[in-house]
């Protein structure tokens, strides 16, 4: 689990490289240069595969570019080192993975420096409130398997698509302190200099959503957030909460051993540090998926839409799953009996009502959290 500060939190409203070699010695052909920026315009407009003539013609398509600029994903993030190496295997396309520590709102910056560029982002992996403020930069684009996509999981145009999710907790080393049984708990003695909270809300998804877990637990709720910034108020206080960006080698050391933090990202450290337990509040349980997008300005067009097929096929539905996360696919392939069954059954057990934010939410707590959080915790 490398912990980033790059999400805010899902807010959608939810009902529930090779590159192919040219001979040196001579340019190409005229035809040929002309026939590659055909292919290049039509990829850039394709807004399905059929577009471009059906699958096999955007696999060749994208193998002729050769490859694929992500940005944001860490390799231990809900699995995504397995699904670029996937990915590269299948298709010999050259993946170059940008600032894997970076923000949501990193990603969007980078996209507007590097417009034009070879290096500029080709997709995006995006918290909804960052996705919906910059959908201008999307381009729409349907994946073979859209119509397997719960209709308040997408964008109806293929615009942005939800990708994976999963639910807030409190991660911590049952070695260093108690089993937490309430949310409330983590303000008591035994937790003091010892919980830390994955970003800054005002940037970081996780930390946006461990605020709103605070909020609910607190008996507030996901949009008036007032009562979880007075509780890391209180936490901080207490001398509790720590000012420190949770990462594998901070939890390996126990300079951080409660963490608050997506249930997946917690969930693998179990197999890295054996007394690593997980948590859920059953009375603040809040669920959130991310958003997935191509670039609009998209440097390897092809390479982007093929990247989203195969985030949105069984493979790589079942990639992010064996990573702990939950992929917007899962019912339907549990239904079709293509869900890894063994990875499901892994997940967090999760008990209570789960909340999911909502657009409105969303904006709500990000206008609250911009003007108070600093003050009141930063």
């Amino acid at each position: 689990m490398t912990v980033r500060p790059r999400h805010t939190a899902f807010v959608a409203v939810v009902a529930a490289a090779t590159s192919l070699a040219v001979a040196a010695c001579s340019p190409p052909a005229k035809t040929d240069s002309a026939s590659s920026g055909d292919a290049a315009s039509k990829a850039k407009t394709a807004t399905s595969a059929a577009d471009l003539g059906g699958m096999d013609a955007l696999v060749a398509a994208a193998k002729k570019e050769g490859t694929l600029n992500v940005i944001a994903l860490p390799p231990d993030w809900a699995n995504y080192g397995a699904m670029i190496t996937a990915f590269t295997t299948k298709y010999g396309i050259k993946v170059t993975s940008a600032q894997p520590d970076a923000s949501s709102a990193d990603e969007i910056s980078a996209a507007t420096r590097l417009k034009g560029q070879a290096s500029a982002p080709d997709v995006f992996d995006l918290g909804a409130a960052v996705a919906s403020a910059n959908t201008a930069m999307f381009a729409p684009y349907k994946v073979a398997t859209f119509a397997s996509v719960p209709t308040d999981f997408k964008d109806a145009n293929g615009t942005w698509i939800n990708d994976y999710g999963g639910y807030m907790s409190v991660g911590y080393d049952s070695s260093k302190v108690p089993a937490p049984t309430a949310f409330a708990d983590l303000l008591k003695p035994a937790f003091k200099g010892k919980v830390a909270l994955n970003g800054d809300p005002t940037k970081a998804g996780a930390a946006f959503a461990g605020v709103q877990m605070a909020s609910l637990a607190s008996g507030g709720s996901a949009g008036d957030v007032t009562k979880g910034v007075d509780f890391f108020k209180q936490l901080k206080k207490a001398g509790n909460f720590i000012p420190v960006d949770p990462t594998p080698a901070t939890i390996a050391s126990g300079q951080t051993p409660v963490v608050i933090d997506w249930d997946y990202l917690n969930a693998a450290q179990t197999a890295k540090v054996p007394t690593w337990k997980v948590f859920v509040p059953d009375n603040a349980v809040v669920a959130g998926y991310y958003v997935q997008a191509v670039s609009k300005d998209a440097p390897h067009p092809a390479a982007a839409r093929l990247w989203q097929e195969f985030l949105y096929s069984d493979d790589g539905q079942n990639l992010w799953l064996k990573g702990g996360a939950r992929p917007v696919r899962f019912d339907d392939m549990k239904t079709a009996g293509t869900l890894d069954a063994t990875a499901a059954a892994a997940l967090p057990a999760v008990t209570g009502t789960p909340v999911v934010p909502t657009a409105a939410d969303s904006d709500t707590a990000k206008a609250y959290l911009t003007k108070e959080w600093a003050n009141a915790v930063g």
